[in-house]
């Protein structure tokens, strides 16, 4: 099996195309060890009720609860044989285009879906979209991560809010349908240029390096300052949902798909 982290989890390959995700492991000597595993436990337990009323193709496949080996919290996923966008883009400069619009179109179809079924993601960002080749010559996008997400129907807040760039810092505390699709525009800017808002493309060398642009980019869109995106496919759209000119994610999808 080999191993993947993220912040909070550590995914390996079980099975041809399964991983199972379960919680990284808290040392108990740590000061924070009772409010992290408190955390995680809430994480686990609302991203897998939530994947449990979801099934479209722009979502990742939930193949259930974790019954062998490892953490009986785990869950079982559909593995994406490509990694996540953010990766993917560091590591491919040279994305037709072709496949850039056929991101956008799918990541705002993930959206609308998730809003139809009582979803919010609440953490949109590139590392939270899969690509995945679901047939020879296709690259298709995947949204994932669950446990920031809320869902009244089921009574299941995870608590979380979208990193910097992709907050709206004028939006409060609390997650709404406008909190994703002022996301979904950063989610789609990446998508078309390979970087973040008002960031060079590449990762983040350093915690203050990332702290800083934190700091600068959430002054700028509070101020209702955005990146040109004047010659950009679905430029207007982008900017639209930006300023929060769209009232659902149904309409941002209408006018995805009417550029395609």
């Amino acid at each position: 099996m080999s191993a993947f982290e993220g912040s909070t989890s550590e995914l390996f390959r079980v099975g041809d195309g399964i991983v199972l995700k379960q919680p990284r492991v808290i040392l108990r000597a740590s000061k924070l060890y009772d409010n992290l595993t408190r955390g995680i436990d809430t994480s686990f337990s609302v991203e897998q009720q939530i994947l449990e009323i979801l099934d479209h193709p722009r979502i990742v496949r939930y193949l259930g609860r974790n019954n062998g080996q490892g953490d009986p919290r785990g869950i079982l996923l559909a593995e994406a044989n490509h990694g996540n966008l953010q990766r993917y883009l560091d590591e491919h400069s040279k994305i037709p285009m072709s496949v850039r619009k056929s991101w956008c179109l799918q990541a705002v179809e993930a959206i609308a879906y998730i809003h139809h079924r009582g979803v919010i993601h609440s953490d949109l960002r590139p590392e939270n979209f899969l690509i995945h080749a679901t047939t020879p010559g296709t690259l298709d996008m995947l949204l994932c991560d669950f446990g920031g997400s809320t869902c009244d129907r089921l009574g299941l807040d995870g608590g979380h809010l979208p990193d910097p760039g992709f907050y709206d810092p004028n939006s409060g505390a609390e997650s709404t349908h406008q909190t994703d699709i002022f996301s979904i525009a950063s989610v789609l800017y990446v998508i078309l240029t390979g970087h973040w808002p008002y960031r060079g493309p590449g990762p983040f060398k350093t915690g203050k390096e990332m702290e800083d642009y934190g700091l600068e980019v959430d002054d700028l869109f509070e101020r209702g300052r955005f990146p040109d995106v004047d010659g950009l496919f679905a430029g207007e759209v982008i900017l639209k949902c930006w300023r929060n000119e769209y009232a659902s994610a149904d309409d941002v999808l209408d006018d995805v798909r009417k550029l395609m």
